[in-house]
C-alpha cells in the first residue's frame, strides 16, 4: 500500500481514527467487567470490617484489640475470682492463651506502636486516625493468633453451654476479638463454584429466560401487527403513531408501579377484569402466586416495550420499495403472499436487529420486575439482574455479587454472539443475492 502525506498508510490512518471509539468501548464496557471479575476473585463484606477491602496477608483491628482486650481480660479476672475448682482452672487458662496471644502480637512492632498510641486516644475519648487502625502482621503470626483466639472462643462456648459461667458476655467479647483479625482474603472462583451449585441461581435463570423469551416473542407478534398497521396510509395516521408511542416514553418505574396499582388484589382495576373473563380464578392470586406473577411482568413489559418493537419494524417497512408490492398485485399475489413472499424476506435483517435490542434489554430486566413484585412471590420472578442486586446491595456480599455480575455479562455476550453471527450470516446472504 503505498505511503501517504508524512509516512502514514491508509491503514494506520483508519487505526487512529477507530482508537478513540476502543478506548471508549474500553473504559465504558470492558473495565468495569474486569473489575467485577478481581473482586469476584475475593471474599470482600461490607457487612464485615475485617473484608471491606482486599487483603493479601495478615493483619489485625488495633482499635478493635485496644477497645475490647482489656475489658475481656478483666470480666475473665471477675469470673474467676468468683469460680471455684475446675471452672477457675479452666478460666485461668483461658487468660493465659489470650495474655500470651496479646504477647505475640506485641512481639510485631507496627502492632505495639500503633497499640500504645491507640490505647492513648481512646482513653482520653479522642477519634483514632485511619492510619493508627490497622497493623500487618506476617503469616505466622497471624495464623497462630488466629488458631488462639479460636480456641479461646470455644472453650468460652462450652463453658457457657454448661453453664459454668454466670453471663455469655465473654463469650461476646471473645468474638469481637476474633473478628479484629484480618486474613486474606483471596479465594479464587470458590463463588463461582458455589453458584453453580445453588439452585436459587439455575431458578433465576430460568425465570431470566422465561421472561426473555415470552415477552419478546409477543412484543415482536405484537409489533409487527401495529408497525403494518401504521406503515399504511389512513386518516390520522400521525395521531395513531405517537399514541402508540406513549406506553414506551412513560419511564419504566412509573409504568410499573402503574400496573402495580392495577394488579393489586383487593382493588386492581385489571386484576378484577382478568378474573371476570376467566384468566384468573381469583384477582387476590394475580401478584401471590408463581404462574399469576410471571404473567403480570410479562403483560406489563409487553405493554411497556411493544412501541419499541414496532417503530423498529415500521423503519424496516419503509425501506421496502412499495414497486415490488405493484408489481406482486399485478401478478396475482394476494396480501398474504405477498407479506411471506416480500414483506418478511426483506425484514429479516430488521426482525433480527430488533430482537438483538430487546433480548439483551429482557434479559438485563431489574426495574420492572424489582418495583411491580420484588422478585416474589418466593422468588418466583427473581431474575438474575435481581440476584445479583439483592446479594450486593441487600446482603453486602460485594465479592459474589460481582460474580453474579460477571455471570450476567457472560449470559449477555453469548446472546449477542448469536444473534450478531445470525445477522452477518443474513446480511452476507443478502449481498450475494444481489
Amino acid at each position: 500500500m503505498k505511503q501517504i502525506n508524512r509516512g502514514l498508510s491508509e491503514k494506520q490512518i483508519g487505526y487512529l481514527l477507530v482508537l478513540p471509539a476502543l478506548l471508549i468501548i474500553v473504559v465504558i464496557a470492558i473495565w468495569p467487567v474486569l473489575r467485577s471479575f478481581w473482586i469476584s476473585l475475593h471474599d470482600v463484606r461490607l457487612n464485615n470490617p475485617a473484608k471491606t477491602k482486599i487483603h493479601y496477608q495478615h493483619g489485625v483491628d488495633v482499635e478493635k484489640v485496644a477497645e475490647i482486650y482489656p475489658v475481656l481480660t478483666k470480666n475473665l479476672e471477675e469470673a474467676s475470682n468468683q469460680a471455684d475448682g475446675e471452672t477457675k482452672a479452666q478460666v485461668g487458662a483461658i487468660l493465659q492463651q489470650l495474655e500470651e496471644m496479646k504477647a505475640r502480637l506485641d512481639a510485631n512492632k507496627d502492632f505495639a506502636a500503633k497499640y500504645e498510641k491507640v490505647d492513648e486516644l481512646l482513653f482520653e475519648g479522642e477519634p483514632v486516625p485511619e492510619d493508627l487502625k490497622f497493623a500487618s502482621l506476617d503469616q505466622k503470626t497471624g495464623e497462630e493468633v488466629k488458631k488462639q483466639l479460636t480456641l479461646v472462643q470455644a472453650q468460652l462456648q462450652k463453658l457457657t453451654d454448661q453453664k459454668q459461667l454466670k453471663e455469655d458476655t465473654a463469650l461476646g467479647l471473645a468474638r469481637g476479638l476474633n473478628g479484629a483479625l484480618i486474613s486474606p482474603n483471596f479465594i479464587g472462583i470458590n463463588y463461582y463454584i458455589q453458584l453453580l451449585q445453588n439452585q436459587r441461581l439455575w431458578d433465576s435463570l430460568n425465570n431470566t429466560l422465561v421472561f426473555t423469551v415470552i415477552s419478546v416473542f409477543l412484543e415482536l407478534v405484537f409489533g409487527l401487527l401495529i408497525a403494518l398497521l401504521i406503515n399504511r396510509h389512513f386518516v390520522g395516521r400521525g395521531l395513531v403513531r405517537a399514541a402508540v408511542l406513549v406506553p414506551w416514553a412513560i419511564p419504566t418505574v412509573v409504568s410499573a408501579l402503574m400496573w402495580k396499582f392495577m394488579f393489586d388484589g383487593q382493588n386492581g382495576i385489571m386484576a378484577k377484569f382478568f378474573e371476570l373473563i376467566g384468566i384468573v380464578p381469583d384477582m387476590g392470586l394475580l401478584l401471590t402466586t408463581k404462574a399469576g406473577s410471571m404473567f403480570a411482568v410479562i403483560f406489563a413489559d409487553v405493554w411497556k416495550t411493544t412501541p419499541f418493537m414496532a417503530l423498529l419494524l415500521l423503519a424496516g417497512l419503509q425501506t421496502i420499495p412499495s414497486s415490488l408490492y405493484e408489481a406482486a398485485e399485478v401478478d396475482g399475489a394476494s396480501k398474504v403472499q405477498q407479506f411471506f413472499r416480500i414483506t418478511l424476506p426483506l425484514l429479516k435483517s430488521t426482525i433480527l436487529v430488533a430482537l438483538l435490542f430487546r433480548t439483551l434489554d429482557a434479559f438485563r430486566v431489574f426495574d420492572l420486575i424489582y418495583v411491580l413484585t420484588g422478585g416474589g412471590p418466593a422468588n418466583s420472578t427473581e431474575t438474575i439482574s435481581i440476584y445479583a442486586y439483592k446479594t450486593m446491595f441487600a446482603q453486602m456480599n460485594f465479592g459474589e455479587g460481582s460474580a453474579l455480575s460477571v455471570i450476567v455479562f457472560i449470559c449477555v455476550a453469548i446472546i449477542s454472539i448469536i444473534f450478531v453471527k445470525l445477522l452477518g450470516a443474513d446480511l452476507v446472504s443478502d449481498s450475494r443475492e444481489r
